[in-house]
Parts: C-alpha cells; sequence; structure tokens
C-alpha cells in the first residue's frame, strides 16, 4: 500500500494560539497631589519631571511573539496521533478496496485528528488523498491536494531550486544540463532559516531519506494530474515537477525504474505542451485580430496589414507593416 496524502480543512483546527501579553504602560499619568509613603523615600523631582507628576518606570519591551508552533503535551499529542493513524488504516483499506470516495472521507478525519505541525505526518495523509482523486479523475483535486503535501514538507527540506534553460523549439527538458540548484559549489554558512529546517527535521524524526522519497511521490502524482488536467499551463507545471524530479540532487532518492519512468513521461509531455502552446497562442491572436480589425476598419486597414513573423531562436515575434495589405 503506497502512502498518500490530502487537504482537509479540519485539520487547520489544531493550529496552536499564543496569549496576547498585555504590555502598554503609560509614561506620566496625572494625579492629585502626591501622597507621601511611608514605606519608600521620596522621589527627587528632576529637571524632566514637573511638580504634581509620579515618575513612572519606561515601559517594558514587547516580548517577541515565537515562531515556533506550540506543541500538545506528549501525552496528548500521542493519543491525537493514535487515533489519526487508526483512521488512516481504515482509510488505508477502503482504498484497497477501491472505494476512493469513502476513502477520502475517512483520510479526512485521519488530517483532523492530527496535530497541524506533524508536517510529515499530514503530507502522507495529502499525498494518500492525492492518489484517491487521481483514480476518480479528479485532477484538479489531485492538485491541490499534493500542492498541501509538497507545502508541508518543504518546512522540513526544500525542494531543489531548478533554472529551466529556454533552448530553440522548446523549453527545460529536466535532464542534468537543464536545472541547476542555486549556489556555486562554495560552503556556505547555515543561515536561521536553514537551522530552523533542521531543527524540523530532527523533530519529525524522519530522514532525509524519507522526507525526499514522499516529495518524489507527491511530484510524480501532481505532474501526472497536471498532465492529465491539459492545457499551457498545466503542462508547463507538468513539465516543472519532472525537471524537479530529475535533477541530478534528487537522484540517490529514486529507483532507477522511477527516474526512467519520469524521463519517458517527461519526453512525452514536450509534444504535447508544445501543441497546447501553439494552440493557445493561436487562439489569442485570433481574437486580437478581430479586435483589431474592428478597431482600424475605420481608417481603411485591417491586421493584414501588419505581419508577425516568429524569430524561432528567441520564439518572440516582430511586426512589420504592409502598405499594400488586404483589408484596405
Amino acid at each position: 500500500m503506497n502512502k498518500h496524502d490530502s487537504d482537509s480543512e479540519d485539520a487547520q483546527s489544531f493550529h496552536s494560539f499564543h496569549n496576547e501579553e498585555d504590555t502598554g504602560t503609560e509614561a506620566n499619568i496625572t494625579s492629585p497631589p502626591p501622597i507621601k509613603s511611608t514605606t519608600t523615600a521620596p522621589s527627587v523631582p528632576t529637571s524632566n519631571t514637573e511638580a504634581g507628576d509620579i515618575a513612572e518606570p519606561p515601559d517594558p519591551e514587547p516580548s517577541q511573539p515565537s515562531t515556533k508552533p506550540a506543541r500538545f503535551p506528549p501525552e496528548e499529542e500521542s493519543a491525537l496521533l493514535s487515533e489519526s493513524n487508526s483512521q488512516k488504516a481504515t482509510a488505508n483499506t477502503l482504498f484497497g478496496k477501491g472505494s476512493y470516495q469513502n476513502a477520502i472521507q475517512t483520510y479526512d478525519r485521519a488530517l483532523a485528528s492530527c496535530p497541524s505541525y506533524l508536517d510529515y505526518e499530514l503530507a502522507v495523509l495529502r499525498s494518500n488523498i492525492a492518489a484517491c482523486h487521481l483514480k476518480l479523475s479528479e485532477w484538479k483535486e489531485a492538485i491541490a491536494s499534493a500542492d498541501k503535501g509538497l507545502e508541508c514538507l518543504e518546512r522540513l527540506e526544500p525542494l531543489p531550486t531548478v533554472r529551466k534553460e529556454r533552448r530553440e523549439g522548446g523549453g527545460a527538458t529536466g535532464g542534468a544540463g537543464d536545472a541547476e540548484a542555486e549556489g556555486d559549489g562554495q560552503v556556505q554558512e547555515v543561515d536561521e532559516e536553514q537551522e530552523a529546517q533542521l531543527e524540523a527535521l530532527q523533530q519529525s524524526g524522519q530522514t532525509l531519506l524519507s522526507v525526499r522519497k514522499l516529495q518524489s511521490k507527491l511530484l510524480t502524482r501532481r505532474a501526472k494530474a497536471r498532465t492529465e488536467s491539459g492545457g499551457w499551463s498545466a503542462l508547463q507545471g507538468a513539465q516543472d515537477d519532472y525537471a524537479v524530479l530529475l535533477h541530478p540532487s534528487m537522484a540517490g532518492f529514486m529507483t532507477n525504474s522511477d527516474r526512467s519512468a519520469a524521463a519517458r513521461a517527461a519526453a512525452v509531455l514536450k509534444p504535447k505542451l508544445d501543441a497546447a502552446r501553439d494552440g493557445e497562442m493561436a487562439e489569442m491572436m485570433g481574437k486580437l485580430k478581430g479586435l483589431g480589425n474592428s478597431i482600424l476598419k475605420p481608417f481603411g486597414l485591417s491586421t493584414e496589414n501588419f505581419q508577425f513573423v516568429k524569430d524561432e531562436k528567441s520564439g518572440g515575434y516582430s511586426m512589420n507593416f504592409n502598405q499594400g495589405g488586404e483589408g484596405r
């Protein structure tokens, strides 16, 4: 049984709550003539304190809110996680029987029981839900669920940043030559964000291997859903997902068969992406042409007087004016 994932609004019910502190105090308080204290020595007026005023201590510095989510006590966390795992096991059984809609509902209940700071466990549930939506051909829902699962794991270990090089006749292929990670190979200091991610990964009890494997599974499911969804934007997103999967830094976390499958899917995707892009561009140009003709007609012109020539190297267009064009 593969691990999977989900997006339930109920999971947000376990977000932490922080008590707000009342730190406001006034610097000076106007009052009746002072009454001499029998327990403290009378204050001596200074040049900055007028008679009848009480010298107050300076306002305390406002406390900085904690960036770490509040965690449940160990016993309560264990009970909640146990309930979540029980619901997940039931949902896994339903998935195995092909009852995908019921499985989604049960995974949602598992999400509701899972503490909101257990990012890995939440990502597994969201991955499972994405798998259910794929079985039901619910592409948008599968994409949304995979998005949330990847977002959870990003707090534990960010995916490699991919730079896609645009070449003649197409975009990035997802190969090693088309993707580069950030950085120049030099040893860099660990910043606060990276330190927080390392701490979160340690607290999760997971390893980099387990996180990367789950990320690969989520990327694969999202890429499949985007491919099936169709359209230029969705297909471009699928190509981006395959580019990350085929990034050299991901090689050690995927089997050879998984990488080969991703490479084949990326190769099949490319002509679909090109066709979708050309089709949507042609549709857009057709609409612009109709609008342009309606504007130019009073001047005895039409869009036929303007020729757009595509530069095959850059993919851009240049415009030429043709005085003898049709429509005059």
